[in-house]
């Protein structure tokens, strides 16, 4: 068996943990979000493009403009707009919270999948029970991180934690922000899978990825921000150390690194990582932002990791019956697509 996507989507998993907590470090300092989310995507195009150059010179496909509107929609999907409705949560809430919307990326996935026949949902069979059952309970726990934040857990009180129960205002715009945020990332790893098999270049396609959403956040940011010099400088050593681990560890390395398990092995695999993030920054923000966890976020987080291994023990489940007794015509299927991702 092949533990090489495993392997790497836990080095994903820590380093975007890590990512989490130094972005709203940065922020507390008072930096700009789309002013962060431009200079990651620079940084990424500048670390990916001499790789990609060198290590596809030969064998890179032709870019066509059908391959271009492919990849400025993965662009504006995965990275524009995925990171800036992220950061905006982020923002308006903690970083402990924003982790467990991530939670719903596997479910968004699995349900925005079956229109477009990447994945298959068979309704007279356990497993597709169990998936419907996990999308229910997922969306359930969303309800709940959203709507219920309850009595804090922890003993800290910081600004951090302050700002994100200021109100409930700013509470319910974080929460849709990350919601937003949530379906966004979906709709890319769906678009990624199509796109891995029309422009198999993946150091390519990630540098032009990166490129176009810097050309995209860089619009936003001239027509939204003050332009002032201070404004786009950065001005700490914690904002120049955030700069660079999220443009070079989170855009470059860490969506090559799900481009590429995608590509091995479908994208609800490769979402299925997500939960994870969240068990990971939760140890890091308590004790390096000292956030307050409250009762609402665990709760909804764990009905939403429950509804999430329900999705994947009835895919996995389902993945297995397949391979042992290949499915009859009889059978009642809503949507199927057996041969998967791979062959879109």
């Amino acid at each position: 068996m092949d533990f090489k996507p495993t392997v790497t989507m836990m080095a994903v998993v820590v380093v975007f943990a890590v990512m989490n907590t130094l972005t709203k470090m940065a922020f507390n300092e008072g930096m700009h979000t789309t002013i962060l989310i431009v200079l990651r995507q620079l940084t990424a195009t500048l670390f990916l493009a001499p790789i990609a150059y060198f290590r596809e010179r030969k064998t890179r496909p032709k870019l066509t403009t059908k391959i271009f509107v492919y990849l400025f929609f993965s662009a504006l999907l995965g990275a524009s707009l995925t990171q800036w409705l992220f950061f905006l949560g982020l923002r308006y809430t903690t970083a402990t919270f924003a982790c467990a919307f991530i939670n719903m990326t596997p479910m968004f996935t699995f349900l925005l999948a079956l229109p477009f026949k990447v994945e298959r949902l068979d309704v007279s069979t356990g497993s597709g029970a169990a998936k419907l059952t996990g999308t229910a309970v997922g969306l359930a726990g969303a309800l709940v991180l959203a709507l219920y934040q309850g009595p804090s857990l922890t003993s800290y009180h910081s600004s951090a934690a302050a700002s994100a129960g200021a109100g409930a205002r700013r509470w319910a715009v974080g929460s849709a922000a990350l919601l937003g945020g949530s379906a966004s990332w979906s709709l890319w790893f769906i678009l990624q899978s199509k796109i891995g098999t029309k422009y198999p270049a993946l150091y390519s396609g990630t540098a032009w990825m990166s490129f176009l959403s810097f050309l995209q956040m860089a619009a936003v940011g001239i027509a939204t921000e003050k332009m002032t010099f201070h404004v786009w400088v950065v001005a700490t050593r914690l904002q120049v150390v955030t700069v660079l681990f999220v443009g070079i560890a989170g855009s470059g390395l860490g969506f090559l690194a799900m481009s590429w398990c995608v590509e091995r092995r479908g994208p609800v695999f490769t979402t299925a990582f997500m939960p994870l993030v969240q068990i990971v920054a939760a140890g890091i923000n308590v004790i390096a932002l000292h956030e307050q966890l409250h009762l609402g976020s665990v709760v909804g987080a764990a009905l939403v990791v429950v509804g999430l291994y329900f999705v994947l023990w009835g895919k996995s489940n389902e993945t297995r019956t397949k391979e042992l007794c290949p499915p009859s015509d009889s059978k009642i299927v809503v949507e199927e697509h057996a041969s998967g991702a791979e062959t879109v």
